[in-house]
């Protein structure tokens, strides 16, 4: 059986999709492959987001912004943008999400709190649906 892939999307690859790949990649534990990218990736990963991902015990500091490629998108099974517009390119045959939820840059590691757990919840629910 072929393990699933799955893609997070955002403009700049620095914040929530770092966090979504990070999380799934927890949490799967191998069952899923996980990669994220940006449409305009930044110079780093947003420093308040590798705060708040280190207190519940994930270190993201190695992470770095990745450039979304067709070959990205093409490889998965499952896309989720959050964020990132008509920057994604769309292949037939794939499943795409999109997850509304604000941009972290420019905010406080308190005001990321929420985003974060946010997304744990439905990364949580994402991979209940893939183990089926």
């Amino acid at each position: 059986m072929r393990t699933p892939e799955v893609l997070f999307v955002c403009v700049h690859n620095a914040g929530r999709s770092q966090m979504a790949a990070a999380l799934l990649h927890q949490h799967a534990d191998g069952r899923v492959a996980v990669r994220s990218a940006g449409s305009a990736p930044g110079n780093e990963v947003n420093p308040a987001v590798v705060e708040v991902m280190a207190e519940i015990g994930i270190d993201v500091s190695r992470e770095f912004p990745k450039k979304l490629t067709t070959d990205a998108v093409s490889a998965a099974d499952v896309v989720i943008t959050m964020g990132c517009g008509d920057a994604c390119p769309v292949f037939p045959g794939k499943r795409y999400l999109d997850w509304k939820l604000d941009d972290p840059a420019g905010l406080s590691a308190a005001q990321i709190r929420p985003i974060r757990d946010e997304i744990d919840r439905r990364v949580r629910a994402l991979l209940a649906e893939l183990d089926g």
